[in-house]
């Protein structure tokens, strides 16, 4: 779990390719990330997606999981794309070199998705992803739900000082889609107090002494399964409140940035409310 949150603090250094519009629509379109797999569950026609990563499925990674059911989820090998024969491919990072390496000499259509790191930036994909796939009034039409649904957000009052803490003490730093997220709803990222970088070990006695208000955590680190998870049990840590967010809903900048946005201002009310 942490080496895919790495991975994607690493991706956030790239960039978003701009994508031309298409000469027809595609209709068979492969996604080659778990952050495409979502926009196009959002945006495309069931009948355009060719093909779905292995992550799609997967619940605790993916906030379209229950919506892939008889859709074609891929392997990992570049023979199987070759056979689908795509018109469209979405999300190619250049960490999969191999697998674009054999692609590349067919010359696939191809829409290059970096990390997002701000909600201008899942705008912006959507955007592109919407254009790129013929659907362009449905990114709009997406895109206003979700800017409505922001905008009704209450903010916590006092700008109590929140850290999101993963397994192993990890923490979220600024300049990410989590930061603004907790900006967003009203709350202080303790990894701007304390001056900490994008991701940063933070020991349980330094977080207990910075005194938060809240720790935000992973849903699915509820369950204690190994040493990084143990530790989020401390007994010292018993007495913070937490906010619980899926990590599904929080790996990829998406549609699912809403749902989280709207699940913390919601879990704060409530704790103030007790």
């Amino acid at each position: 779990m942490m080496r895919r949150r790495l991975l994607s603090i690493l991706l956030a250094l790239g960039a978003t390719a701009a994508a031309p519009p298409p000469a027809h629509t595609p209709r068979r379109i492969v996604s080659l990330n778990l952050c495409a797999d979502q926009l196009l569950v959002d945006l495309a026609d069931r009948g355009q997606i060719a093909g779905l990563t292995r992550n799609a499925p997967d619940a605790e990674m993916s906030a379209v999981a229950a919506r892939t059911r008889g859709l074609h989820i891929l392997g990992q090998s570049a023979e199987e794309i070759l056979a689908i024969d795509p018109d469209l491919i979405v999300g190619a990072p250049s960490f999969q070199g191999g697998m674009m390496a054999v692609l590349a000499p067919h010359h696939y259509p191809v829409v290059d998705l970096a990390w997002a790191n701000s909600y201008a930036d899942i705008v912006a994909q959507i955007r592109q992803v919407a254009r790129a796939i013929g659907h362009p009034a449905r990114g709009e039409a997406l895109i206003a739900r979700m800017n409505r649904d922001l905008a009704a957000l209450p903010r916590a009052p006092g700008h109590p000082v929140a850290a999101y803490y993963q397994r192993r003490g990890y923490m979220t730093g600024t300049g990410t889609l989590v930061d603004e997220m907790m900006t967003r709803v009203g709350l202080t990222n303790l990894a701007a107090k304390l001056g900490k970088p994008v991701l940063s070990q933070v020991s349980l006695e330094e977080l207990v002494a910075a005194k938060p208000d809240y720790l935000i955590v992973e849903t699915g680190s509820e369950r204690i399964v190994d040493q990084g998870t143990e530790m989020l049990h401390h007994p010292i840590l018993a007495r913070i409140p937490r906010l619980r967010l899926p990590q599904a809903w929080t790996v990829c900048g998406g549609p699912a940035y809403v749902l989280a946005a709207q699940s913390l201002a919601r879990q704060i009310a409530a704790t103030r409310a007790r």
